[in-house]
């Protein structure tokens, strides 16, 4: 079940009523469902007490998932309304999330199975809350298994086996082996089952889980007996009946059932009476309108004379509106196809991206390899052009996978912890020598009054000022470009902070100024011939900036230069320890003797990896699939395995997983070319300490595998 306690975009619980939702989550995966229901019931009258409807609202959900737990889909459905009439009224995504959470939950109790599915999807959409997100996936899971999508459900529940949510961790890793034993047993894998079983069960006993320790125990006395292990089969057949006998009694479901029924029927009650003082109060002001009604009475009868004309002209309207329900019948046809032809477009650029990356990884790996190799002069000027031309075709790559993922909505802006003026200087150092070359000069202007330590996103800032910046670099030769960043409002915890990138470049015209931020679009095509590039680093920034609900803002004149300014909000973080440390700079590493596995099914990216690592004198060895490096991986010891993760049979993520049950310690680095579909999420999920994109840079891959063995870089997003 969900779980409204932990800390969303939209909103926090006030400290007064948290406790009441965590000690009630604890009831309930302990199955003391009288406990739980009481204590959400003191967490509504607290909140209603305060007016606080957003806390009233998760009150309503959490008590409507708690008679869903005890099969009361009647009381489920009643708080499932109260809440609804509430959120009409009042903005709360992660209260809209949560509605239609539960309504999935009754969608798929209902077998309406692709109806749930579509709802499991819009709360998604709407909150990205980990606790929130880990409970929707186990409730696709379950979905994807009534719909035989065994595959699907499997990649959830592994996700959720190795899960890192911090108040659920156990009771959701509890939840998937069950889950998963009954999908190995749905499918006649009875070994699986029976080792997943008792993972359930083990985990359950541990934390008190009683209800899991049922299930788990009815599930292996099943699976034990189909596998003819009647003595096992028995042992938990005979804690089944202990458990019933002392827990699962009859005078506890009646106790449960009591108090279930009481407080919704007090609730009832209470809204009865609320219901009766509105009736009161505009019974008293019915009578001072009594005046009023006589007026009104005179109107009726003028109104009256009026009906049969308006009847007329009714029939005309409804003739209308026959006419336009079948135009917009036309309107929802042609918008389909659109629609379609949208997805088809974005399906085919992701499939071209993905598969460009792969032999683009051949052409700049040997080039790189060649370039080390002290080529004659006259070659090194036509490696440095093949280096730059594989550099230029894998950016607009970047560039086109980038809209795509924008596009189909796969990008959601993360919440970590940085220093925004380290997160600048960065950017800044690595375009220092396109400067160079431009004889630009980078100026920052840094407001210090912006906290040091702040919560938001900053990869994608990073790409955002790495297109600005970059952007006005290549436009201004022999000049300056300005960053200025300054803090505009700060309300506690709550910062507002303007951003602005200005040159003294070329400029932009007016006319150009209304489509520049379109796709491949530039100022001219002379522009295009003399500067290059592919016109989308500008979409990129104006839909990345759409992710923060901020927008960009232009102003240019031709020949005098561009400004290009905008505003984000971010969370300060001034409570943290003044030693806590954000990202490491860059370092030389001793390489020498480090023994490492590369798992890759392409036999020449074999070849460009293995002479990457012996160039720093490191040794390796291959495996071609994912099982390859599993047995090989149980086998010897490595100081990091390099994972490829698009690979026939099992994937890599499927192998890390493997890996991780036997192995946590070893750094794993996934390699890949990443796609469309590929979430970074679900790597850091399977075990891998980090990602490396194909085609990468050798400074990248060289820095990403010294970070993780030598610094032990735990498993995050970086």
């Amino acid at each position: 079940m969900a779980s409204t306690t932990l800390f969303c975009q939209d909103f926090v619980q006030p400290k007064e009523i948290q406790p009441y939702f965590d000690q009630a989550r604890t009831f309930r995966n302990q199955n003391k469902i009288d406990l739980a229901l009481e204590t959400l019931n003191t967490a509504a009258s607290e909140a209603e007490k305060n007016e606080d409807v957003k806390s009233l609202i998760d009150s309503l959900h959490e008590l409507a998932l708690l008679y869903l737990k005890i099969d009361k889909e009647g009381d489920t459905e009643f708080y499932w309304d109260r809440a609804s009439v509430l959120l009409k009224d009042i903005e709360y995504p992660y209260g809209d999330a949560m509605h239609k959470y539960i309504e999935a939950i009754l969608l798929y109790r209902s077998k309406r199975n692709f109806q749930a599915l579509f709802m499991i999807n819009e709360a998604k959409q709407l909150n990205n809350d980990r606790n929130f997100f880990n409970n929707l996936i186990l409730t696709e899971a379950k979905i994807y298994i009534n719909l035989e999508k065994y595959e699907s459900a499997t990649k959830n529940l592994n996700s959720l086996i190795v899960n890192t949510d911090v108040y659920e961790k156990e009771y959701l890793a509890t939840q998937a082996y069950l889950t998963l034993a009954k999908l190995n047993l749905r499918t006649n894998n009875l070994t699986e089952s029976a080792k997943n079983g008792e993972n359930a069960l083990a985990l359950a006993t541990q934390n008190g889980f009683l209800v899991d320790i049922k299930d788990a125990n009815t599930l292996l006395t099943n699976v034990y007996e189909k596998l003819g292990l009647y003595q096992k089969s028995l042992v938990n057949s005979q804690n089944l009946v202990k458990l019933k006998d002392s827990i699962f009694n009859v005078d506890k479901i009646k106790i449960e059932a009591k108090t279930a029924d009481k407080i919704r029927d007090d609730y009832k009650t209470e809204e009865i009476a609320r219901q009766e003082k509105k009736i009161e109060e505009l019974t008293e002001s019915q009578n001072r309108s009594e005046f009023t009604t006589i007026l009104i009475s005179s109107f009726l009868i003028i109104i009256s004379l009026l009906a049969v004309t308006l009847y007329r002209n009714n029939q005309i309207k409804l003739k209308t509106n026959d006419l336009l329900q079948t135009k917009n019948k036309e309107l929802q046809i042609a918008r389909d196809g659109a629609v379609q032809a949208m997805e088809a477009k974005t399906n085919f650029l992701s499939t071209v991206s993905h598969e460009l990356r792969t032999p683009l990884y051949a052409v700049t790996g040997l080039t790189h390899l060649l370039l080390e190799e002290n080529p004659e002069e006259h070659q090194k000027e036509h490696l440095k052009a093949l280096k730059f031309s594989g550099d230029y075709l894998l950016n607009f790559i970047n560039d086109i996978l980038h809209i795509n993922k924008i596009d189909a909505n796969k990008l959601e802006p993360l919440n970590m912890e940085f220093n925004l003026k380290k997160v600048i200087n960065e950017v800044i150092n690595s375009l220092s020598q396109s400067a160079k070359a431009n004889k630009t000069k980078l100026i920052l202007e840094y407001d210090e009054s912006i906290p040091g330590h702040l919560l938001s996103d900053p990869l994608k800032l990073s790409q955002i000022f790495m297109n600005l910046i970059g952007n006005a670099i290549k436009f201004t030769k022999g000049g300056e470009v300005r960053i200025t960043t300054k803090l505009l409002e700060k309300n506690n915890d709550q910062v507002k902070i303007f951003f602005e990138v200005t040159d003294n470049g070329i400029g932009i015209s007016k006319e150009k100024q209304k489509s520049i931020f379109n796709g491949f679009e530039q100022g001219s095509i002379q522009i295009n011939r003399e500067y290059g590039g592919t016109g989308l680093g500008l979409t990129i920034v104006k839909s990345l900036l759409g992710l923060f609900n901020s927008k960009i803002e232009l102003e240019s004149t031709l020949g005098e230069g561009s400004s290009f300014s905008f505003e984000i909000a971010m969370t300060s973080m001034e409570d943290l320890p003044e030693d806590f440390t954000f990202e490491t700079a860059q370092k030389d590493y001793d390489f020498k003797n480090l023994h490492l596995l590369i798992v890759e099914d392409n036999k020449i990216n074999q070849v460009i990896t293995k002479k990457m690592l012996t160039k720093k004198e490191m040794t390796s060895d291959i495996a071609n699939n994912g099982h390859e490096a599993i047995t090989l991986a149980k086998e010897n010891v490595y100081d990091a395995i390099l994972m490829d993760i698009h690979m026939p049979g099992i994937s890599g993520e499927e192998a890390t997983i493997e890996i991780r049950k036997f192995n946590q310690d070893t750094p794993i680095i996934a390699l890949t070319a990443i796609s469309l579909d590929d979430s970074l999420e679900s790597f850091y999920a399977a075990g891998c300490n980090d990602v490396v994109t194909k085609p990468f840079k050798p400074e990248v891959f060289y820095q990403k595998i010294g970070e993780n063995i030598f610094d032990k870089k735990p498993n995050s997003i970086s």
